[in-house]
């Protein structure tokens, strides 16, 4: 079996159809699609059972107690006959020629993971084809372009070898947010190369129910565990001083910036807003100085001004203006 097609599925009844159907719109030839119920108490179960009796020759469905997005992308890496994994949110869908574009680049396998582009769905028709600085890049290993560690940390945007995952031992935590970049930003260094291919195979769609848009206010804290993580593991393999100024960076851009406009636009009094920089400050004191703050754009460059000033109710209002 050439590529596993891992799908964790979640209280998504209204859109798990659209998702598999394009899937099956693919050449899914050397394939498998699994369908990983993590628990869902919607019809979600029925439909995967569905189509698996469908399409047994192809579709799997594995059902589970609920554990969250990780588990349910473990249960599926442990059960897949493939050498290659896609992971597929099941509100998402990809692109009629996602799989085929995919399966050659496996076969040429001069990378262990093939990250590529994404349209983002936001009600628009067509979705909008997200810029891609490192559009047909690689094969590179991390070290050689230490500035990829700051890309976005989506599961869903590449292909992996299986092995990446199961001779190191990688596996998704459970249960907890942020659980994409506590796994890229260490498979990313450990692979032997990563190519970026010029395609765009996937459409995301961002909803007012998805977990990062929940309402969910202090769950916004669990960036500090992940970053513990991140940091911990990079010392442990010897190699955070290699990647220091991307880990500052990262710091500064998931905890520091991304979760409290986050925060911010909810509640500019949350208690949180003072933790994430006393954070910040605590594992990275001359943070200001980092060589990649300058590269961010113009908008992020100041509501980052803005929560240095601790200007959070100008902040709330800067992104309420911008919509």
């Amino acid at each position: 079996m050439l590529l596993s097609v891992i799908v964790p599925v979640y209280r998504v009844e209204d859109y798990l159809p659209g998702c598999v159907a394009s899937i099956l719109a693919n050449d899914t030839a050397a394939c498998e699609i699994i369908l990983v119920d993590d628990g869902s108490d919607d019809g979600c179960g029925k439909l995967c059972d569905d189509y698996a009796a469908a399409r047994p020759d192809l579709i799997r469905v594995i059902h589970q107690e609920n554990g969250g997005l990780g588990a349910a992308r473990n249960t599926g890496i442990a059960a897949a006959k493939g050498d290659w994994l896609l992971f597929v949110d099941s509100d998402d869908k990809l692109t009629s020629d996602a799989l085929a574009v995919l399966k050659q680049a496996a076969r040429e396998g001069d990378a262990e993971i093939y990250a590529f582009g994404f349209r983002a769905d936001n009600g628009s028709d067509p979705p909008t084809p997200q810029p891609n600085l490192w559009q047909g890049r690689g094969p590179f290993r991390l070290a050689d372009a230490p500035d990829y560690l700051l890309e976005l940390p989506s599961a869903w945007m590449r292909l992996w070898r299986r092995s990446l995952f199961v001779e190191n031992g990688i596996t998704y935590p459970s249960r907890v947010w942020y659980e994409d970049i506590r796994t890229t930003t260490k498979l990313l260094a450990l692979a032997s190369g990563i190519r970026v291919l010029p395609e765009h195979l996937y459409d995301y769609l961002s909803r007012p129910g998805s977990i990062m848009n929940s309402a969910k206010l202090s769950r916004n804290r669990e960036i500090l565990d992940a970053m513990d993580d991140i940091l911990s593991w990079y010392r442990a393999e010897g190699l955070y001083d290699q990647y220091e100024a991307e880990l500052c960076a990262l710091t500064v851009q998931h905890v520091l910036l991304a979760a409290s406009v986050r925060v911010a636009r909810a509640d500019p009094a949350s208690p949180l807003l003072a933790e994430f920089a006393a954070y910040t400050q605590e594992h990275f004191p001359r943070w200001r100085e980092n060589r990649y703050l300058p590269r961010l754009p113009g908008l992020k460059r100041l509501a980052l001004k803005l929560v240095e000033g601790r200007h959070y109710r100008l902040l709330r209002l800067l992104f309420r203006l911008k919509g």
